[in-house]
């Protein structure tokens, strides 16, 4: 019997050809290796026991960056004064999200801001964030490099704050004229309801006049 096969010309597919296929040698070499691996670090980690020793997995600090200085301030009072939901399945101790300091790169809480920044500038922290701990010697051509980026960030400052200053400036002349166009209509109205009532001091002309003449509520006042 023919092989059967689809209309572009492949072998006609079957029910389970969805499905990923493993490359058995493989995979047994894997095991194999990670096999062998964990049975070393296992030995290391008797033999540096019995030495009285802690054991560090060793680390490849050729693949690592140099260590830099930090390019802004840590905030460490953001905090203060605010409450943290915590979720039930919350580690207890350092290890995992908890109430406190937590460090992503090393899934660690810690409940004192000193003990955050000790561990930041710990060499775990260091290698977890792709840094040697090595700090790089600065060439001439790097200080001066540094330097002309500090004088135009400064530079930059200063445009900024007398930017700002302008504004605040443009700000207060307005508000201050604002005032005294306020200050002028009030002056305006005052003036305005004076001669409404026909006299600087609230008093009628006519009424005035007929005090003046003795005439009360329009007859002449007779002697008695």
């Amino acid at each position: 019997m023919a092989d059967r096969k689809s209309a572009y010309g492949t072998a006609a597919a079957s029910d389970t050809d969805f499905r990923r296929t493993w490359d058995r040698a493989e995979y047994e070499a894997k095991a194999k290796k990670e096999k062998e691996e964990q049975r070393e670090e296992a030995k290391a980690r008797y033999e540096a026991k019995l030495e009285g020793k802690k054991w560090h997995k060793p680390v490849d600090f050729s693949a690592l960056d140099a260590t830099s200085a930090r390019g802004s301030r840590l905030d460490v009072a953001s905090m203060v004064g605010k409450s943290t939901l915590v979720p039930a399945t919350a580690g207890v101790g350092k290890r995992g999200r908890g109430a406190g300091f937590y460090c992503e790169a090393c899934d660690l809480t810690y409940k004192d801001n000193v003990q955050y920044i000790e561990h930041l500038n710990s060499k775990q922290h260091l290698v977890n964030t792709g840094q040697s701990g090595e700090v790089k010697r600065a060439t001439l051509m790097d200080v001066r490099e540094r330097l002309e980026m500090l004088k135009e960030r400064k530079r930059q400052q200063e445009e900024e704050d007398r930017r700002l200053g302008e504004v605040d400036i443009q700000a207060r002349i307005k508000k201050a004229e604002e005032l005294d166009a306020a200050e002028r209509e009030e002056k305006r109205r005052k003036r305005n309801e004076k001669r409404r009532k026909g006299g600087a001091d609230g008093i009628k002309k006519e009424d005035d006049w007929v005090n003046r003449l003795g005439i009360i509520g329009g007859q002449q006042a007779t002697p008695s």
